[in-house]
C-alpha cells in the first residue's frame, strides 16, 4: 500500500521526472478512469470502459483526451453487442438527432438522451419490485456488492418501495469496510455527477443511506459472526454483501443457506458464465435475476467518438476488428493489438522541446551553418528532465562561451578542401574510397607520403588520423581544424 499514490481527476503527477500522468473520469463508477501519459516524445491516451451517461458518477470527460499522438482503445464492453457496424454505418453524424432537447446533447453532438437514464431507472425499479415480491412470499434476497454507485441507488430505491408497500423486512449490509466507506462516500462529491453534487451544496445528503442508517432502516455490520448481526438477525431479509465473484466473503455462507430455497432470490450483474459461478452451490433452487447496467461505449458511438478525439494513431483490440470498420477513415491510422504481443508504434515527435528562461535565451550568440540549415550555440551547464520537460541550467559564472577560445568544431570535412590545404602545406597526399567498420562505403581515405606518412579516414560523423608520429598528427589536426567551423 505504501507504493500506491492517489490523485484527483485532471491532477498532474510526474513519474521519474519523465512521464506526466493525468486521470479523467470515465463516467462509470468511483475510481474508474481514463488516462493520459505524456512524455518527451509524445502523449498516449488510455481509453477504458466509459459511459456517456450515468445517474450518479461524474460525466465521461472525453474532451480531455483530444489530440493525443496515440490512443489505446480498451473498452471491451462492445464484445457483447450483437449488432456489428457495417462499412459506412460507423460514419453516422453524431449530431444527426436534432429532435432531442439541447440539455440532452453535448457540444460535440453526442446523444446523451434521457433514454439511457430512463432505462437505468426502469432496471432499478424492476429489480427492487422483484425483491419486494420475493420477501412478501417469505423468501430472502441476496445482492452481492459489485459497483458501489449501483448498490447505493438500489438501496435508495429498495427502501422507498418497501416503505410505499408497507412491507417491513430488515436490510443488512455486511462488509468489514462498509461503515467507513458509507461515511466517506457521503462527504466526497468529486466523483459524482452534478445533480448529486448540488445536493451537498444545498445541505442534503449525497445518498439516502445516511438517513436510512439514522432511522435504523438498514443495518451495517462487519461480518456474519458479529454480535450485533446475530442479535438482530431475522428472516426473510434483504442482504447486500461481497463478493460479486461468489467465491469469497459473506455471500458464500448466505448462498449456501438459501440456494435450496425456491422462494429466495439472488440478484447479480450480468455474468459471462452463470453456470460456472453457481457450480459449487448446486443444486440451486433459488431464483436468479441478472441485470446488465451501462458500463461501456456502444459500437454506434465508437467511430464518432474517435473522430472527435482526433488521435494520430488508434490502437484497437483485435477482438473488435470484425465489429468495426475503419477502411474509409483518413483522419487517423489504426493498428490492432492482441494480448501478450508487442505492437510497435512509430513516434510522432522526432525532436524534444527544451525550456529555457527568456532572459537567458536572449543572450545567445548563434552560429549559422547554411549548408546544414541549423543554428548552433555552445553552452556549458546542465540539461535536466523535470515534469516531462527538458530544462537547461547554465553555469553561473558565464552564460555562454562565445568569447572563449574553443576546440569544438562542427560540420562535415570537405575532402577536396583538405587535399588543397595539404598541398599548400607542402604535403603530398592521395585519396581513395573505402569502407568503415559498419560497412558504410561513404568513407574517404587520404594517404600522405612526403614529408609525413599518415592515413586519414574521413567519415560522415568523424575523422580519424593514424600515424606513428605525434607531431605529424598535430600538424594534420591543425589542417583539419582550419577547415571546419568553430562553434
Amino acid at each position: 500500500m505504501l507504493k500506491i499514490n492517489t490523485l484527483n481527476y485532471a491532477q498532474e503527477v510526474c513519474y521519474n521526472g519523465t512521464l506526466v500522468i493525468k486521470a479523467f473520469s470515465s463516467g462509470v463508477e468511483i475510481g474508474s478512469c481514463n488516462w493520459i501519459l505524456n512524455g518527451p516524445k509524445g502523449d498516449i491516451a488510455y481509453l477504458s470502459n466509459s459511459c456517456f451517461f450515468s445517474a450518479h458518477a461524474m460525466a465521461f470527460d472525453y474532451r480531455s483526451l483530444r489530440g493525443t499522438c496515440a490512443l489505446i482503445y480498451s473498452d471491451f464492453s462492445s464484445l457483447s453487442d450483437t449488432q456489428d457496424i457495417e462499412d459506412g454505418d460507423n460514419y453516422t453524424d453524431p449530431t444527426s438527432d436534432k429532435l432531442l432537447p439541447p440539455s440532452f446533447q453535448d457540444s460535440d453532438g453526442f446523444n446523451l438522451n434521457s433514454d439511457e437514464d430512463l432505462e437505468e431507472k426502469e432496471k432499478l425499479v424492476f429489480i427492487c419490485s422483484c425483491a419486494i415480491e420475493c420477501v412478501k412470499d417469505g423468501g430472502s434476497v441476496l445482492i452481492p456488492i459489485n459497483r458501489l454507485g449501483t448498490i447505493l441507488q438500489l438501496l435508495e430505491e429498495m427502501t422507498t418501495l418497501l416503505e410505499a408497500s408497507a412491507t417491513e423486512v430488515p436490510v443488512y449490509i455486511i462488509s468489514s469496510v462498509a461503515e467507513e466507506l458509507l461515511v466517506w462516500l457521503n462527504i466526497i462529491p468529486e466523483w459524482l455527477c452534478k445533480q448529486r453534487q448540488e445536493r451537498l451544496f444545498s445541505g442534503e445528503f449525497l445518498f439516502a443511506h445516511v438517513k436510512l442508517l439514522k432511522e435504523k432502516k438498514i443495518h451495517v455490520v462487519p461480518d456474519i459472526h458479529s454480535h450485533g448481526f446475530l442479535k438482530n438477525w431475522r428472516e426473510p431479509c434483504i442482504v447486500f454483501c461481497p463478493h460479486w465473484s461468489l467465491r469469497m466473503g459473506p455471500v458464500v455462507h448466505l448462498l449456501r443457506r438459501w440456494c435450496g430455497d425456491p422462494k429466495s432470490l439472488l440478484i447479480l450483474e450480468d455474468m459471462e458464465n452463470l453456470e460456472l459461478a453457481l457450480l459449487p452451490f448446486k443444486p440451486v433452487a433459488m431464483k436468479v435475476l441478472q441485470c446488465l447496467f451501462p458500463s461501456g461505449i456502444g459500437l454506434q458511438k465508437v467511430q464518432p467518438l474517435l473522430k472527435t478525439l482526433q488521435p494520430k494513431t488508434v490502437l484497437f483490440p483485435e477482438d473488435l476488428r470484425l465489429k468495426t470498420n475503419f477502411s474509409c477513415e483518413k483522419s487517423f491510422s489504426v493498428s490492432y493489438y492482441t494480448e501478450a504481443e508487442t505492437l510497435k508504434v512509430s513516434r510522432q515527435k522526432d525532436s524534444s522541446e527544451i525550456k529555457i528562461a527568456a532572459d537567458l535565451a536572449s543572450q545567445f550568440y548563434w552560429k549559422t551553418f547554411k549548408k546544414e540549415g541549423i543554428n548552433v550555440n555552445r553552452l556549458k551547464g546542465k540539461l535536466l528532465m523535470e515534469n516531462g520537460r527538458h530544462h537547461l541550467f547554465l553555469d553561473n559564472d558565464k552564460k555562454t562561451s562565445s568569447g572563449n577560445s574553443s576546440l569544438l568544431r562542427c560540420g562535415l570535412l570537405d575532402s577536396n578542401k583538405f587535399l588543397a590545404k595539404l598541398s599548400k602545406m607542402g604535403i603530398n597526399a592521395s585519396m581513395e574510397r573505402g569502407t568503415d567498420d559498419a560497412g558504410s562505403t561513404n568513407v574517404r581515405i587520404v594517404h600522405t607520403e612526403k614529408p609525413y606518412k599518415a592515413l586519414i579516414e574521413i567519415g560522415n560523423t568523424s575523422t580519424a588520423i593514424t600515424t606513428v608520429d605525434a607531431n605529424v598528427a598535430s600538424i594534420l589536426y591543425k589542417a583539419i581544424d582550419n577547415i571546419l567551423d568553430e562553434v
